[in-house]
């Protein structure tokens, strides 16, 4: 899983003559220089956070020092084949960086609160999504028929509508905890950010097949299918490599203390086992490993001896941090580095007001459907919304699957998506990004740290970042007549009951505990998660 050894991938195809002994010393500068950027990334950025800096987080320090190295060696004479080591490749990318990320975003989500709060989450990452992607898409078409940006075909606008509404809030949520907000909030960031990049690129990928398959004449309702398909049978497989490894963990008897390297490596193994099964099968990855993290991290992680899951908790936050670094970083250089299409400036402009249309028919219209199941004492505030709303980023995915539209699109169309996508990350990351400490005080959302936000949602949230799902009893007879939040309120219940089967039948089949110790054990090791940075996670 080291960042570095899969540069093979990235070395130049032709070597134009230049000798072996020439292309390692260039493949050693180019390794020197991005480690030089790492170190100068991470020093920078735990300055910045010493001095409570707010205005240029983390991902962005990092993402200008990729942007300012990228164009010295743009101006400079840079031998191409040192060059060639800083080409953002979309492989290297969805197959080595990506993974540890999404992984350490679902093993860092507490399932507690996650599934207390399924219906939220799940509104707004996929509902929400679909919603932003298609509006998006709609207007930047309607945008093109009335001549106000460069005019692409219509499948093509939901691509970029779907590749452009994957979010990556990881600069707004670093914030929230450095500033202490409600953890309502930040509960309900995570975890739509969490699931909203597998849904973006499931969307991206049936999208682009649809594009594919046009003479075939496929209807809407096979779309739909095709990536249910996609998502479903992703996330079945995510979920059963989980679970097999829960029980090898269980029956193995591995946790003993001459085992412990045997154990550990087997457990760093499941992820990518699980990522590139997903792949083989012609199903996406990312969806898979996400819910791996999330099965692993409450079955099988319980199975392991207390020395490797102190291990495997650092291991998965220090790899993610790096991989996060790296890519923003590479993102930075690569920006500065490529070819862009700025001949059709009128495609960003719109893009940008577009984007925050759709952002706004997503938060608000699903957090109203929300509402509608919540009693009045837990309803999303406004304040919340607009947050939510503002913590929109865009970042790596959709740096990532724009890149990838210029081998999938025509000639133009490809390079004007990608310049744009470009244009929106720098200008979320830079702008938005270092605007979050402002826009979190003037919205008035910032409490006085996680500890004393806890103490004050009192029973209703569960101490593991989160909140625990409302009984209903209460509410049954105020709300009669109105069918929907009846519905609504049926699938709050099912998560209740979900818990309930959690807790009797399946955390006693799969780990080495009853569903009561289970839940002793929940608490000591959220506190444990947290000590190595589990929310860290990805956006």
């Amino acid at each position: 899983m080291s960042i570095h050894d899969p540069h093979q991938l990235m070395a130049p195809a032709d070597s134009n003559g230049t000798t072996p002994a020439k292309e390692q010393q260039a493949a050693g500068v180019g390794i020197l220089l991005q480690i030089m950027m790492l170190v100068l990334s991470f020093v920078l950025g735990h300055v910045l956070r010493r001095h409570k800096f707010y205005y240029l987080p983390e991902a962005s320090a990092s993402l200008l020092i990729g942007l300012i190295v990228g164009g010295l060696a743009n101006i400079s004479d840079t031998e191409t084949s040192i060059r060639a080591w800083f080409n953002f490749h979309e492989e290297f990318f969805f197959l080595f960086l990506l993974p540890p990320i999404i992984f350490q975003s679902g093993f860092s989500l507490s399932p507690k609160p996650f599934f207390s709060n399924f219906g939220a989450i799940v509104t707004f990452a996929i509902l929400g999504t679909f919603i932003a992607s298609v509006v998006t898409g709609v207007l930047v078409y309607l945008g093109g028929l009335m001549y106000l940006t460069y005019r692409l075909p219509f499948v093509e606008c939901l691509m970029f509508g779907a590749l452009i509404s994957a979010t990556d809030p990881v600069t707004v949520l670093s914030i929230f905890q450095e500033l202490g907000t409600d953890t309502n909030l930040y509960a309900l960031v995570f975890g739509e950010s969490v699931l909203n990049d597998a849904m973006a690129i499931s969307l991206y990928r049936t999208m682009s097949l649809v594009r594919s398959h046009a003479s075939s004449g496929e209807n809407f309702f096979m779309v739909i299918v095709r990536f249910l398909e996609t998502f479903v049978g992703s996330m079945s497989a995510g979920v059963g490599v989980g679970f097999t490894s829960a029980l090898l963990f269980k029956y193995a008897g591995l946790d003993i203390d001459n085992l412990q390297n045997l154990e550990c490596c087997l457990f760093v193994l499941f992820p990518y086992f699980s990522y590139m099964l997903a792949e083989g099968l012609g199903l996406s990855g990312i969806v898979s490993i996400l819910f791996t993290g999330m099965v692993m991290k409450h079955y099988t992680y319980s199975n392991l001896s207390e020395n490797s899951q102190r291990f495997v908790s650092a291991f998965f936050h220090l790899i993610s941090s790096l991989a996060e670094t790296f890519v923003f970083i590479y993102m930075g250089f690569d920006i500065a580095m490529e070819k862009h299409s700025w001949s059709h400036v009128g495609f960003i402009f719109f893009s940008i007001i577009f984007i925050g249309v759709a952002r706004a028919a997503n938060v608000f219209s699903c957090a109203y459907l929300v509402n509608l199941s919540r009693p009045a004492h837990r309803q999303i505030p406004v304040k919340h919304q607009k947050a939510l709303w503002y913590s929109g980023l865009r970042g790596a995915m959709a740096f990532a699957l724009a890149l990838q539209s210029v081998h999938d699109l025509p000639e133009g169309h490809g390079q004007t998506i990608f310049t744009a996508t470009t244009a929106i990350v720098v200008l979320t990351v830079l702008l938005i990004g270092g605007s979050t400490g402002t826009m979190l005080e003037a919205l008035q959302v910032v409490g006085d740290g996680h500890e004393s936000t806890l103490s004050t949602l009192g029973e209703t949230f569960d101490g593991n970042h989160g909140y625990m799902a409302p009984s209903y009893e209460d509410d049954e007879e105020e709300s009669s007549g109105n069918r929907i939040k009846m519905k609504l309120k049926e699938l709050h219940k099912s998560a209740a009951s979900f818990t309930a089967l959690d807790r009797n039948y399946l955390t006693p089949f799969f780990t080495s505990q009853n569903g009561d110790e289970a839940e002793e054990f929940d608490e000591p090791m959220s506190s444990s998660s947290r000590a190595v940075g589990s929310f860290h996670g990805h956006g």
